[in-house]
């Protein structure tokens, strides 16, 4: 029997940065933490490279597979190629507010379609064994999120989806860009809260702005009797990754010690060497990894080695090396001074 995912902390889907070197570097940093892909349209898995789209190293699980799409059809054959490829969990997207989601009809203006969006979560369940849910916001526009998230969590239910991620914010799609969409709009953790109280029997992930593992924590808390499934972490997982070091241990409660950034990436280099030798560049895998030493002496050489030095011709490991090298240097100094 397969065993239920563990949702106390996830990592979000973001385009353009959590793509398989990206999820490979973050489990070197957490073997728990549950890891979404970058949205990737039904269409596109129908007819692209599936490779190109869909392939990820075993060291990435659990990791889940976010579509986006409206057409229940196309969502259930796409969902059907993602689980022969392994992925944990089928994700839909009904939360994106770019203009290409807009004018393909699927992400956040689903939001205004709850009985289609259940007819999709209806078509993904019924084509595969693993687990189908739904990351949604509050609502768009002039939108009532009472209504809306109700509206859109129960219709899903009804068809026997019992997950949801939810980013506590509305998407204004008209008016605010999608990078102001992720800041602009007033997060409601209440409502969210309030969906698990009154919908009990549902997974609830909390998602938007939370930028720290205490925030984590505090969400995670049984406060007003209300106790969040998990919670999930984007930018800031992003932009300091080192915070997933401790996340096994304080979220997940591993006895193991915690991840220091030296350690995480002396695991990603194995994984860099083979990728490596596939013919990657290794800018497209050390991009991922720039916010690691946040916050330590040595962070911009760091930085400027892994950027300047990673595109030259030929550019391996000892990139890496000499990047680690300069903040233990750095450190050297202070410690010295």
């Amino acid at each position: 029997m397969r065993q239920p995912l563990d949702r106390r902390l996830s990592v979000a889907p973001m385009m353009d940065w959590t793509d398989r070197h990206c999820r490979a570097f973050h489990r070197a940093l957490s073997a728990r933490a549950l890891l979404y892909t970058e949205m990737v349209t039904a269409p596109a898995v129908l007819h692209g490279d599936h490779e190109r789209l869909l392939g990820f190293d075993a060291v990435e699980h659990p990791v889940a597979l976010q579509l986006g799409g409206s057409d229940p059809t196309q969502l259930a054959e796409a969902a059907r190629v993602g689980e022969r490829f392994g992925y944990d969990e089928i994700n839909l997207n009904v939360g994106c507010p770019s203009d290409r989601v807009q004018s393909g009809k699927f992400g956040a203006c689903l939001m205004r379609e709850p009985e289609l969006v259940a007819d999709c979560m209806a078509a993904i369940k019924d084509a595969v064994a693993v687990p189908a849910t739904v990351k949604c916001r509050i609502g768009v526009d002039d939108q009532d999120p009472e209504v809306s998230l109700f509206a859109t969590a129960d219709a899903c239910a009804a068809v026997g989806i019992d997950t949801f991620i939810v980013h506590a914010r509305k998407a204004w799609l008209k008016g605010l860009s999608p990078k102001e969409n992720r800041d602009v709009p007033p997060l409601d953790y209440g409502l969210v809260r309030r969906l698990k109280r009154e919908r009990p029997h549902l997974s609830i992930t909390i998602n938007g702005g939370i930028g720290s593992l205490d925030e984590a924590e505090a969400h995670l808390d049984a406060a007003d009797d209300v106790q969040l499934d998990g919670v999930m972490l984007g930018r800031a997982a992003y932009h300091e990754p080192g915070l997933l070091g401790q996340a096994d241990r304080r979220l997940f409660g591993a006895t193991t010690p915690d991840v220091d950034a030296y350690e995480a990436i002396e695991r990603y280099k194995p994984y860099l060497a083979a990728r490596l030798a596939e013919g990657v560049h290794l800018p497209a895998m050390t991009r991922h990894m720039l916010g690691l030493m946040h916050g330590r002496p040595g962070a911009r050489a760091f930085r400027r080695i892994l950027t300047v030095e990673a595109i030259r011709p030929g550019a391996g490991l000892e990139v890496v090396d000499r990047a680690v090298d300069a903040v233990r240097e750095a450190e050297a100094r202070r410690e010295a001074a």
